[in-house]
């Protein structure tokens, strides 16, 4: 399990990566990002589909939307000059609260 984890946390970076190079995408108009961008959304599905192999799809897909939602709400504030105010920090934390209450309740299979 520790590799599914190693594994999700690289697909959730090349994800979060990708996402946040969108905007040099340029809505799909400059090619060389967006070849940047697919080929990182590519790879980050294809971790993806290498982790769901060892863990639950439920449990992996929650991780990875959770935290690569919450990480470039961050990313968008600090390095793309997004608004970070109370009620988005609030929905962060209830992101990261919805993941951690999936896991918690999720019974671990053999």
């Amino acid at each position: 399990m520790p590799i599914a984890f190693a594994l999700l946390t690289l697909a959730i970076l090349v994800e979060v990566g990708a996402t946040s190079l969108l905007p040099r995408a340029a809505g799909f108009t400059n090619l060389g990002w967006t070849a940047v961008v697919v080929a990182g959304y590519l790879l980050a599905i294809w971790l993806l589909t290498i982790v769901v192999k060892k863990m639950d799809v439920s449990i992996a897909y929650a991780i990875w939307s959770g935290v690569g939602t919450a990480v470039i709400a961050i990313i968008g504030y600090l390095w793309l000059g997004e608004s970070m105010t109370p009620v988005k920090l609030g929905g962060i934390a209830l992101i990261v609260l919805g993941v951690v209450a999936v896991n918690v309740s999720t019974t671990p299979t053999a």
